[in-house]
Formats: structure tokens, C-alpha cells, sequence
């Protein structure tokens, strides 16, 4: 399956509802389903090249196979909210707790796994670290891509400098050159792949230029964080963490502003007691389109069978 489907679920807020899209791959009715959780400013189709890899594995082991990557709403082809201060964590894993429900209506989930980039990983952190929530199956492997209980604020303030003050473009060409300076934590790609990543992040306007596909006001609660609510966030995430029993993988950028070598370090002997692998050249966050990167996800979520020793005959 080269291209994904595009699908809808409603999902209740304050405001009378809303409808957060997502892109699905693979066997629409396969009991193994890996979501793919983009990050702040970002989009499902981010995960292309990781979602053609995860079929090709599981069709090369026999496995049949979902791959789920939403927009989160407020990005993408998923509606705008009426209130912004909706745009939270909250909101975030209320709707994908509808998804889920929506994904066990097609078919029986056995097998569920999540792949999270920064705020993709903080929902699946969430999912996998408050027991009580209604999940269709156990959460079984987790992989947290460049985030972890410990936010940096310097981080949080770069993000912040650009966050929903993006403008139009003239070109699909010049937003692509204007994302990739200010994506330089992304690390290299080429032309092509760059244009790939920018494509699914712009839509026309009415006279002709393009903008980027989410709502600006994701940026007001954003601009409301303060250090104390961060800190105060920072011992929630972490009680979170420690009551993970998924299987955990780390991913981190080696020159990530975001997920410190300190952070990484301390989740490696706490919690979930996840592999933690780094990639150099690369800040925050890992794209997932590298052939190292992707492989890292493969070989966890998908691991070759164990074969027999010989000399175990």
C-alpha cells in the first residue's frame, strides 16, 4: 500500500464536538495496530516513510498489519477548535481514547503500539502511563521519539518564537526553505526528502500563495506555559513514567535541545528501564526518514523471529 487512507472520527469537546482526521495504512482490519503521533506543529503524513517500512516488514514476517498516524486536532485535515485554550494535553488524549474506539469498531485490536514524536510522545506516555484509561488492548511496545518527562524551557521558548507566526508563502518552495530554517534539530535531508516532509504541512489560500496547515492559535495556551506550570508538569510526567510497563524505546536527536543526555540518562534507570539510542548530527527531533532511524523503530516494533542455535539441537 504506497498511499494511506483518510478518515474522520468525531470527538466530543465543550464547544459541541469536533472531527480529528487521520491517515491509515496497511489491512484495515489487522489486529497489530501501530499509531504514529506527530509533534506540536506537525502532521500525520510525517510518518510516510516509516509507515511504507513497517508494512514491508510486517509483509515480509506475514504479518498483517495497521498503521494509524493522525493529525491531531487543530493540524492537518483535522477541524480547528472554537476555543483555543482547548488546544491541550487533554483534549489530545480524549480524542485519540475515540480513535482507538473507533479503530476497535473495524476490527478487534490484540496488539497496540505507539510511536510518538515530542508532543505525539507525551500522549503515548500518557496512555501507557495512567492505568485507569478505557485502551482496546494493552499498550505493548512504546517509543518515545526525542521527549521524556523533562522539557527544556530553553527549547520551549525557541519553539515559541515561531510558533503560529508563519504567514504565507509564495511558493511551496520557499515554505519548504522557511521550515527547514527553522528545523535545523532535524538534521540533514535531501532536497527530495525535505520536500516530501513540507508538502502535506501547506495548503493554498484564496489568492494563490500557501500557508502551513494548522491553526495559529495553538500557539495561545502555548504562550500561556509559565516555568512553575512546566515544573509542575515535569513531577506529573514523571509518575507517569514510572508506571510504564510497555516496552520502551528512546529515540534522541545527540545535539536535542529538548530531551537532555541527563533526561535520557535517568529514564534509562527508572520506569520502564527503556533502550536508549542516539543519533548524531541531528537535534530535536529525529524525522524518522533516515534509513538508521527507521530501521531503530523496525527492529523494535517488528523484531526478526528468533532462529534456533545450531548447537541447540
Amino acid at each position: 500500500m504506497t498511499e494511506p487512507a483518510l478518515h474522520h472520527v468525531n470527538c466530543p469537546d465543550a464547544e459541541g464536538g469536533h472531527r480529528m482526521a487521520y491517515w491509515q495504512w496497511g489491512d484495515a482490519a489487522a489486529e497489530h495496530v501501530v499509531v504514529c503521533a506527530h509533534g506540536l506543529s506537525r502532521q500525520g503524513r510525517d510518518f510516510d516513510v516509516l509507515a511504507r517500512a513497517l508494512l514491508a516488514r510486517a509483509g515480509g514476517q506475514g504479518q498483517p498489519l495497521r498503521v494509524v498516524c493522525p493529525d491531531v486536532v487543530g493540524r492537518g485535515h483535522s477541524d480547528w477548535l472554537k476555543d483555543p485554550m482547548g488546544y491541550q494535553f487533554s483534549t489530545y488524549v480524549g480524542d485519540m481514547l475515540a480513535l482507538l474506539g473507533a479503530l476497535q469498531g473495524a476490527g478487534p485490536i490484540r496488539s497496540f503500539d505507539w510511536v510518538g514524536t515530542s508532543m505525539g510522545g507525551l500522549i503515548g506516555l500518557t496512555l501507557a502511563g495512567v492505568p485507569e484509561l478505557p485502551l482496546p488492548a494493552l499498550l505493548h511496545r512504546l517509543v518515545l521519539n526525542d521527549v521524556g518527562p523533562v522539557i527544556e524551557w530553553a527549547a520551549l521558548q525557541r519553539i515559541g518564537q515561531y510558533l503560529g507566526k508563519s504567514g504565507t508563502f509564495p511558493t511551496v518552495e520557499a515554505a519548504a526553505a522557511s521550515m527547514r530554517a527553522i528545523s535545523a534539530g532535524f538534521g540533514p535531508h535531501t532536497d527530495d526528502e525535505w520536500l516530501a516532509l513540507s508538502r502535506p504541512m501547506l495548503r493554498p489560500t484564496p489568492d494563490g500563495a500557501w500557508r502551513l496547515h494548522y491553526d495559529p492559535a495553538i500557539a495561545v495556551p502555548y504562550a500561556a506555559l509559565t516555568p512553575e506550570a512546566s515544573a509542575e508538569g515535569e513531577a506529573a510526567l514523571w509518575q507517569m513514567y514510572d508506571r510504564v510497563t510497555a516496552e520502551t524505546l528512546v529515540l534522541r536527536g545527540a545535539d536535542s535541545d529538548l530531551l537532555s543526555a541527563a533526561t535520557a540518562d535517568a529514564m534509562r534507570v527508572r520506569g520502564p528501564r527503556p533502550r536508549v539510542v542516539s543519533f548524531a548530527g541531528v537535534g530535536h527531533a529525529p524525522t524518522l526518514v533516515a534509513a538508521d532511524q527507521v530501521a531503530a523503530v523496525l527492529d523494535f516494533l517488528l523484531p526478526a523471529p528468533a532462529t534456533p542455535r545450531d548447537d541447540a539441537r
